[in-house]
């Protein structure tokens, strides 16, 4: 749909049951800023589906997003109170649930078992060498290369920024092969809607834990767990929850958005891997909408009145893109944008995490030194969910690096060693070893390679 300033934009298709925008669906997808621009028009706060019979309210404004998220007496993020919820109105199997529904950490929690619970995770992540996650990043995607490197072609997203993330975390937590194979299956079969994946992921979780225990080591997990703040071993657990879903999904849509961007033939010359992440968490902020807050009472802002215990959400996407910010974008920071939030629930690993993006594209580019997007970035597809700003599929061509180009692999081989490969049988006794771990989960075979076998 074509938008003019001079115009009302247009109406996108809303629910059927009360009119409201559906913000997912292939409607949505489609016209994302479209959409976003619509309810502008209605004030800075507008009422969206944002899953089948879910309606919530969403923020559209900056200065109306900052107002909520740095208010945390009258707004509060502890989801059971959400009304619709507890009078039986939103459907059990709803997709809004696994996101919406209360899970005792940190990201639900308010005043002081908040601040306890977010003092552990923020004073854990600290610890973090900087250095050490370069490499570790820098380590995993030379893997990830070496595993569709000599086909000339991979898909960016499936290939390279999705399982990325995954490896790099595994690696944080402290995690052994197997249980780092269960812990990647387990948080991706959520983020797939598999079912049994959140026990899968919450099992192997309570096993690294438990191993922990015995056996503590310089990694994530068991910083959190000799914290002084005492966690319990079901708190460690939905706090590793909590930073996988709210790390793994948000880098791969930030890796893959910044790479597009800057590969892209509107890119202008000379600007940096840098100068793309920061567009990439303005423009396209990996977690498009979501920070549900529930008022303590009756609030009247934005021009109408929010009732207590209805979800109010964030659209960090639409915020981000406020054409009231134009007129003073200039004199924001650079890091003024909303990517990470704002206010006692902003993310605690937004250093890191900006780290990772940068190093992820950085070690692309100079791996694959001609590597280009197939499809331009205007045409290439977004995902059709209201939570993520996600590129769908980038597919990217490249010259060989010549150490892999050297050893031509065969298509069996090459499924045998990519992330998402069902096992394949080899076509030669040199790539025997490479179908042999294949049978073993990403994580695994990750480690198998480090190792060199």
């Amino acid at each position: 749909m074509q938008h003019h300033p001079d115009t009302t934009p247009e109406i996108p298709p809303g629910c059927p049951a009360h009119g409201n925008v559906a913000l997912y669906g292939p409607q949505f997808g489609s016209d994302i800023e479209g959409t976003y621009e619509y309810l502008r028009s209605l004030g800075p706060i507008a009422p969206v589906d944002i899953a089948p019979e879910v309606e919530v309210e969403l923020v559209t404004s900056y200065d109306t997003a900052l107002t909520i998220l740095q208010d945390p007496t009258t707004f509060v993020r502890d989801s059971r109170r959400w009304n619709a919820l507890n009078e039986g109105r939103v459907p059990p199997d709803s997709p809004a649930l696994p996101m919406m529904g209360y899970r005792p950490n940190a990201l639900f929690a308010d005043g002081a078992r908040h601040a306890r619970l977010r003092q552990a995770v923020t004073e854990s992540l600290a610890t973090i060498n900087e250095l050490q996650l370069v490499r570790q990043v820098q380590h995993s995607a030379g893997y990830l290369i070496s595993s569709f490197g000599a086909r000339g072609q991979a898909d960016l997203m499936a290939d390279y920024a999705g399982p990325l993330p995954l490896l790099v975390f595994s690696e944080l937590f402290g995690c052994p092969a197997e249980i780092g194979d269960r812990v990647i299956a387990g948080i991706s079969g959520i983020f797939e809607g598999t079912p049994g994946a959140d026990e899968i992921l919450g099992a192997a979780l309570m096993e690294l834990i438990a191993l922990k225990r015995r056996s503590p080591g310089a990694d994530l997990t068991t910083r959190l767990m000799v914290h002084p703040a005492q966690l319990t071993d079901e708190e460690v657990l939905h706090q590793l929850v909590t930073l996988l879903s709210g790390g793994t999904a948000p880098l791969t849509a930030a890796i893959g958005t910044a790479t597009a961007l800057y590969l892209s033939e509107d890119w202008s010359q000379g600007l940096s891997v840098e100068d793309a992440v920061a567009q990439t968490l303005w423009k396209y902020p990996p977690i498009a909408n979501y920070a549900a807050h529930y008022p303590t009472h009756d609030v009247d802002l934005g021009g109408k009145t929010l009732r207590a215990g209805d979800p109010v959400l964030i659209s960090f996407a639409a915020a981000n893109n406020d054409p009231r910010l134009a007129v003073h974008r200039e004199q924001l920071s650079s890091k003024a944008h909303l990517a990470f939030g704002a206010g006692p629930h902003a993310c605690p690993a937004k250093d890191p995490a900006v780290m990772i993006v940068i190093s992820a594209v950085e070690a692309l580019l100079n791996r694959l030194h001609d590597v280009e997007t197939r499809i331009a970035f205007k045409s290439l597809a977004w995902s059709e969910g209201p939570w993520s700003r996600s590129l769908v599929t980038v597919p990217i061509r490249f010259t060989p690096p010549p150490a892999l180009a050297a050893t031509p692999v065969t298509p069996q081989a090459a499924e045998a060693v990519r992330p998402s490969a069902s096992p394949a049988a080899p076509a030669a006794p040199r790539l025997a070893h490479a179908a042999h771990h294949a049978k073993a989960g990403l994580f695994s075979r990750f480690l198998a390679w480090t190792r060199g076998e």
